[in-house]
């Protein structure tokens, strides 16, 4: 970690805490530790891939300097790549929907980012709500000759979530743990990935589970459905999972999840979203199985504070 003054507020991302939760596990479960990484610039790991993506698409020289960049994306990619993009200097455009987050949405505009938002259908997140967004994204590309970043496709990516990786081997080993298991929703895949082949190269005998909505069991059953987990179930078995990156798929309940964000909040102090609830939900199940003397370790995905305009945290 630098201590020192950096150059860039993008020599921040990163080097985020674990913490080892304390008053919601089950009693006879293994001990559970969690990756915080509300601590990066805009509150979320998407930080991590959208540096990695744009730099390294500078460096193969596939990004010019005042291109477009442009994604579709439920709300953290597009925010972190807003951010990215406004540090660099490149202009972006983000197709959104309606059906995410409003702070997520907001913080795209707050970087300079245009946003265009395509309807969804009943707020519920869908696969075809991925479709259209996707056409809107192809035209834009093909009129102004943008570089679309394709976060579901582009291996640049894993190279942002391997740094989340070695972070974790790092404090792991300084706390003197070896970790059992790792789990984690999937909706690129691309952490599940990076985080999954580094603690695999380190540690053969870990567990990787890839966790995703009982109503959307894509890996598991081989079908989509609807749900209202932002950032995972995007209704594809995405291409960035490799079968040997993960040696399990556990469906959660979304309504556990949302209801374990409280607890989280009050009993642990970890504020954040429902992803990353639905992460801790896994790691729970997980632990009970596995038992004492283990060690399960997921990620907080981002912030609480961009979920505060839903009804996550209205009481």
């Amino acid at each position: 970690m630098n201590n020192g003054i950096v150059d860039s507020s993008l020599a921040t991302i990163g080097d985020t805490p674990m913490v080892r939760l304390q008053r919601i596990v089950p009693d006879g479960a293994a001990q559970v530790i969690v990756k915080l990484e509300a601590g990066n610039p805009t509150g979320s790991y998407k930080d991590r891939m959208a540096l990695a993506i744009i730099e390294e698409a500078e460096h193969r020289g596939d990004l010019k300097p005042g291109q477009r960049v442009v994604e579709y994306s439920g709300g953290s990619t597009g925010s972190s790549l807003a951010y990215v993009c406004a540090v660099k200097g490149y202009p972006c455009t983000i197709i959104s929907s309606d059906t995410f987050s409003e702070e997520k949405i907001r913080t795209m505009r707050a970087f300079g980012a245009d946003v265009v938002l395509v309807p969804s259908n009943g707020g519920l997140i869908t696969p075809d709500l991925f479709d259209r967004m996707r056409d809107v994204l192809d035209g834009i590309v093909e009129t102004e000759g943008a570089y679309w970043t394709d976060q579901f496709h582009n291996t640049d990516a894993l190279i942002g979530y391997d740094a989340l990786g070695q972070e974790m081997l790092r404090q792991t080993e300084r706390s003197g743990i070896v970790i059992d298991a790792f789990c984690a929703a999937v909706g690129t895949a691309g952490m599940l990935a990076g985080v999954s082949r580094t603690l695999k190269a380190a540690l053969p005998d870990v567990v990787v589970t890839a966790l995703e909505p009982t109503t959307s069991p894509m890996l598991s059953a081989g079908h989509a459905g609807p749900h209202h987990v932002e950032g995972i179930a995007t209704g594809i078995v995405p291409s960035l999972l490799p079968a040997d990156l993960y040696d399990r798929v556990l469906t959660v309940d979304e309504a556990v999840a949302r209801e374990l964000a409280a607890p989280l909040t009050r009993e642990e102090g970890i504020f954040a979203g429902t992803s990353s609830a639905f992460n801790i939900a896994g790691a729970l199940r997980i632990a009970q199985e596995l038992g004492p003397g283990h060690t399960v370790a997921t990620v907080a995905c981002d912030s609480g504070l961009k979920y505060l305009a839903g009804d996550l945290y209205r009481t």
